[in-house]
């Protein structure tokens, strides 16, 4: 050799089965399909989260729908449940995938349906971090318009590609289903 560059050995060979690998089309169907797996299987993860979000909403809103009933007929107040007693009854409510622990009820009268405040309300938390669950419970009289807000906290899981359905600090969704009706005339 006389001061001259020497070409890799590996270089002649590379170069055809490059050129080879450039016409074959044998595997352009996987090389797509990793193309779009990432945005595919986000796009199912988020369809997949976002329908069990409704799914529990739609269940607390059974939930309060069917315990509003106690309201309505007079069955709670007649009955002199405190706001355990109604609790525990909207518990026993709930689909068996929702905890009890995570259920919050609040329960107010109203002068007219023009002043009902059907407002999300304002969590408060205690030094652990933790919801004060410091509810009302106002079930009126006879007659009496009526406002009950079904709380609950549900656990959610992010997304890929930053989709993410929490409205609370720590991977959480508040979901809140709010009844409004006036009581029937029922005898004390």
């Amino acid at each position: 050799m006389s001061g001259g560059r020497t070409k890799p050995r590996t270089m002649p060979r590379l170069l055809p089965r490059l050129r080879t690998l450039r016409r074959d089309r044998k595997a352009a169907t996987i090389i797509e399909f990793a193309a779009i797996a990432a945005p595919f299987i986000a796009l199912i993860l988020a369809s997949i989260q976002t329908s069990l979000v409704f799914f529990a909403q739609q269940c607390l809103e059974t939930t309060s729908e069917e315990t509003s009933r106690e309201l309505i007929t007079g069955a709670a107040q007649k009955s002199g449940m405190d706001q355990a007693d109604f609790d525990k009854l909207a518990c026993k409510n709930l689909p068996s995938f929702m905890g009890c622990a995570n259920l919050m009820v609040d329960v107010q009268t109203a002068d007219s349906f023009a002043d009902v405040d059907t407002s999300t309300p304002e969590l408060t938390y205690d030094s652990k971090g933790n919801v004060k669950k410091n509810w009302q419970f106002h079930t009126g009289e006879p007659g009496s318009i009526i406002v009950m807000r079904t709380m609950y906290i549900l656990p959610v899981i992010g997304g890929p590609l930053g989709f993410d359905l929490s409205n609370m600090e720590g991977n959480r969704r508040l979901l809140v289903a709010t009844a409004v009706f006036k009581s029937e005339p029922y005898s004390s």
